[in-house]
C-alpha cells in the first residue's frame, strides 16, 4: 500500500500515459508541418521560433515519458509545465488550421 501522500501510480498511469502521448502526436505533427511547408502567414522569424519551441517541447515530452515509465509511473507531472504544453499545442492547432483553410488542397498526413 502506498502512503497517503504518494499518488495511486495507476491513476498516474491511466491518466498521465495518454496525455504524453497526444502532446507526443500534436507536437509531432506541428513540428513535421513547419519543416515541410511554406506558411505564408508566418514571418520567418515567427517560423522559426515556433519550430523552435516545439522541437523543444518535444524534447521534454520525450524525456518525460522516459522518465515516468523508469520510475514505474509514481510521479506526476507540475500542472504548470502541462499548461505550458497545451497551450503550445493550442497555438499550433491555430497555425493548422489556418495553414489548411488557406491551403484547401492540402493533403493530411497521418
Amino acid at each position: 500500500m502506498f502512503p497517503a501522500d504518494l499518488p495511486d501510480p495507476e491513476l498516474l498511469k491511466t491518466l498521465l500515459e495518454p496525455l504524453l502521448e497526444d502532446f507526443q502526436y500534436w507536437l509531432s505533427r506541428a513540428e513535421t508541418l513547419l519543416i515541410e511547408e511554406d506558411i505564408a502567414f508566418l514571418d520567418a522569424e515567427a517560423h522559426a521560433d515556433l519550430l523552435g519551441r516545439v522541437e523543444q517541447t518535444l524534447q521534454e515530452v520525450q524525456a518525460t515519458q522516459s522518465l515516468f515509465q523508469a520510475i514505474g509511473c509514481q510521479a506526476g507531472i507540475d500542472t504548470e509545465i502541462i499548461m505550458k504544453w497545451h497551450k503550445l499545442v493550442a497555438e499550433c492547432w491555430q497555425v493548422m488550421i489556418q495553414f489548411r483553410m488557406g491551403n484547401p488542397n492540402a493533403t493530411e498526413k497521418r
